[in-house]
């Protein structure tokens, strides 16, 4: 594709070589980059790619898009491109060079505090199960139909994302469902993509270590729905109080969902147990294998996307019916004495405290609930004590342990969550450095009729360690201390 055909939709404010070159790739790591590639020198958070023009250069860059004046002296037969943001002009760049894969499939993104990977998971799996080829783009996996593409970001840059988007589009993907973090949103790794609809989940304290306020977090959220079209649609959580906050700019089509109160999406639980729900939604019983209130929320939300989209509402609660939670989210692990442990990726305060009301909701008090449970290092340390805090209030026994520590040391993050507990709530907790021995000495602490709750890491195969990542799954380490 000729360069101009790349800068199509973008303005510069200087032009330095001729646009009428080929570029044969967009790329803004110079380490990635190959010969005719168009590199994108974006200051980020840690490093400023403009440092690295003469690196991209020499790997074969025929041309530069930048933000910094163009040096007087350039390479020969080299385009240099400046404009006011480049942080932007990739995504729109990328998107051009891709084809524009979301003119040809149908995207909808998904933001929140909680809850991100379960809706747009769920969504995938019923749009396949509903007989289209779908994509999906999560914290867990990104998914090409059938095909698993590794992920390391809830929401990956520009130039991966178009690339992941273009396969879709010539795999034949009719849909794509995309988890939309905050940090996506500030950083514009979604810019030029095209939305058919948004879904807002909730808003905790989450990620105040990189936004600093909560409202600069809010602000995120909200920026996505601000830049959704008029003929997208935009599915808020009205039992959120920021749930009006999200779309009162937005140019869509706004709907809602509720557990509580009057909303264009409504449902209740009929019986619960472990295993599953019996739920009422829109006046229609379905019985569905997840649970927790916070999940009737989630299936809301994905229930009133597939009927925004234009599914029939009884076809949608039939495959709803058969899907299972997401790894995890809220998995079920029974032991053969009778003791259940559920794995739950809760990280936040909020989501402990809604994973902890559900089981408190299926025990009612017939046996213990004991968590074990911890706090990421290198992230925002305010939320610890309230981590501690939640667990203590909604559970019989706590166990506080290490997550993923990274270049922290685990005792010291241990110490802020058990500065948060008073007299009362220490006298029900323990510490145990060591995640593989807190999970083991949950389960001698548990009899017949007790649920462990094991959180935070969820679906993550590893602890990260002084940035090593070493094998440790939550579900592994139940199995092998239930002895099956």
């Amino acid at each position: 594709m000729k360069l101009s055909e790349v800068l199509e939709q973008i303005r510069p404010v200087a032009v330095c070589g001729t646009t009428d070159v080929e570029i044969t790739g967009v790329e803004i790591d110079s380490r990635q980059v190959k010969p005719g590639n168009l590199f994108v020198a974006v200051k980020g958070t840690q490093t400023d790619g403009h440092t690295f023009i003469p690196k991209a250069v020499a790997a074969g860059a025929v041309a530069v898009l930048q933000t910094d004046e163009i040096p007087d002296e350039t390479e020969p037969n080299v385009t240099y491109v400046r404009v006011t943001d480049t942080e932007e002009a990739v995504g729109v760049a990328a998107t051009q060079f891709y084809g524009n894969p979301t003119a040809k499939l149908r995207l909808v993104g998904v933001t929140g505090t909680n809850g991100k990977t379960t809706i747009a998971t769920v969504l995938y799996n019923l749009f396949r199960g509903l007989g289209y080829k779908v994509g999906l783009c999560s914290t867990v996996c990104n998914y090409v139909d059938d095909e698993a593409v590794p992920t390391e970001h809830t929401t990956p840059d520009a130039v991966t994302l178009n690339k992941l988007l273009a396969r879709m589009a010539d795999a034949g993907c009719e849909y794509a469902f995309m988890e939309c973090s905050s940090h996506a949103v500030v950083q514009k790794r979604i810019a030029g993509l095209r939305f058919a609809g948004g879904i807002f989940t909730n808003l905790t304290r989450d990620h105040l270590d990189y936004h600093k306020t909560f409202e600069n977090y809010r602000d995120a959220k909200k920026a996505f729905f601000d830049a959704l079209g008029a003929d997208a649609f935009a599915i808020t959580n009205a039992d959120d109080k920021n749930g009006g906050v999200m779309v009162q700019n937005t140019k869509a089509t706004v709907k809602t969902y509720s557990t509580r109160t009057a909303a264009d999406f409504k449902g209740r639980i009929l019986e619960e147990s472990l295993e599953g729900m019996l739920l009422d939604m829109d006046g229609q019983e379905v019985s569905v294998h997840f649970v927790g209130r916070f999940n009737v929320s989630n299936l809301l939300a994905v229930y009133g996307a597939a009927v925004q989209l234009g599914e029939p509402a009884s076809e949608v609660l039939r495959v709803l019916s058969s899907l299972r939670p997401v790894n995890g989210r809220f998995e079920a692990i029974r032991s053969p004495k009778g003791v259940s442990a559920i794995v739950d990726y809760a990280h936040t305060p909020d989501a402990l405290a809604n994973v902890l009301v559900a089981i408190g909701e299926i025990v009612r008090g017939r046996g213990q609930v004991i968590t074990v449970c911890g706090a990421g290092g290198n992230r925002d340390k305010g939320k610890r004590p309230l981590m501690a805090q939640e667990a203590a209030n909604r559970s019989d026994r706590v166990i506080i342990t290490s997550d993923n520590p990274r270049f922290e040391e685990p005792q010291a993050i241990i110490d802020d969550m058990l500065a948060g507990l008073d007299a009362g709530q220490m006298q029900k907790t323990i510490a145990i450095a060591d995640r593989r021995e807190a999970i083991r000495a949950a389960v001698m602490m548990a009899r017949p009729g007790d649920v462990i709750l094991v959180a935070g890491k969820g679906h993550e195969p590893y602890q990260e360690i002084k940035g090593v990542k070493h094998h440790f799954d939550d579900h592994e380490e139940i199995r092998a201390a239930f002895g099956v």
